[in-house]
């Protein structure tokens, strides 16, 4: 296994100076942000600009990576395929199919997303409309050499009252998105605050995980007494803010890592692990976003033999 990270924490950086530092500190690769650069949404990252990604740019990107001996692990674009706006969701696939154009000019096998939902609409019919819309994007990918690995995160706040818009959340559904030919981009902190064991999560479904994001969840349980698992409804400052649990750098909050860790090898797993960092604490600037990594792989390092 290799140890990378995902370049979405450090939006306003450059790919050429992420790549620097991330060599100087020890990663091995990253899982490089190609949202696509829109006004006003300076907080996604755009360090491949895949629209009109060429030969050459694919050439330069290679060479940059290869100076500094690091591996590039997955494009990633994570938006929500089944966007109740028609025009929007088009866009979406447009995009999502120009990652998949990159990755393929890169050499790269991996495309990470989500599955996403229509939040005007049931589960159920949800469901029915993945079937329908989403496997020609599975078979776009398999025709260039891609998989799409699909990050297991609930993206709650895109619902308006805080439930998964993120149809991928629950092993339950891990079945069902493997049936649409999607494979997993693993991340063991959503299903702490589930109430899901991650460990033998991992266990049950290690055939179908590609990619690994490592990432950690610090559950407050008194404050969970209060608000339930849906989390606050009064007065709840962003749709992200629950108020019982917050995301943490891996090894600062409830992930047994070492279990983790012991399973994908157990499993056979050789790919990357790749540190998604959106702990509060360590955030703010590009300064503490770098010590956050660097707590991250003091944590993760040892383990990764």
């Amino acid at each position: 296994m290799k140890l990378g990270f995902l370049t979405a924490c450090l939006p306003g950086l450059a790919l050429e100076e992420i790549v620097a530092w991330a060599a100087e500190s020890g990663y091995q690769g990253l899982e490089v942000a190609s949202w696509p650069r829109v006004q006003g949404r300076d907080w996604e990252a755009s360090h491949l600009e895949v629209a009109g990604f060429t030969a050459s740019d694919a050439e330069r990107t290679r060479a940059l990576f290869e100076r500094h001996d690091l591996e590039i692990s997955a494009v990633a674009y994570y938006e929500n395929n089944l966007h109740a706006d028609l025009e929007q969701r088009a866009a979406i696939h447009d995009h999502l199919r120009a990652c998949i154009d990159a990755a393929e000019l890169l050499g790269c096998g991996l495309v990470g997303t989500f599955i996403g939902r229509d939040v005007t609409a049931s589960v159920q019919d949800n469901l029915r409309l993945a079937e329908s819309v989403l496997p020609p994007l599975v078979d776009y990918a398999s025709a260039h050499g891609v998989r799409l690995v699909v990050e297991n995160c609930p993206m709650e706040g895109w619902h308006p009252d805080g439930y998964p818009a993120n149809l991928a959340y629950s092993p339950e559904l891990w079945d069902w998105i493997g049936s649409l030919g999607f494979f997993l981009n693993y991340d063991p902190s959503h299903l702490v605050w589930l109430g899901i064991d991650p460990v033998e999560a991992l266990r049950s479904n290690a055939e179908m995980i590609l990619h690994v994001q490592a990432k950690d969840a610090q559950v407050d349980e008194r404050a969970r007494n209060r608000y339930g698992v849906f989390g606050r409804m009064v007065d709840r400052p962003t749709p992200w803010d629950t108020g019982w649990w917050r995301y943490r750098i891996p090894g600062l909050g409830s992930v047994d890592w070492n279990g983790v860790v012991d399973a994908l090898y157990e499993s056979g797993f050789e790919g990357f692990v790749s540190v998604e960092h959106e702990d509060p604490i360590w955030s703010g600037t590009p300064v503490k976003v770098k010590q956050g990594l660097t707590i991250a792989h003091r944590t993760l390092s040892p383990l990764l033999v």
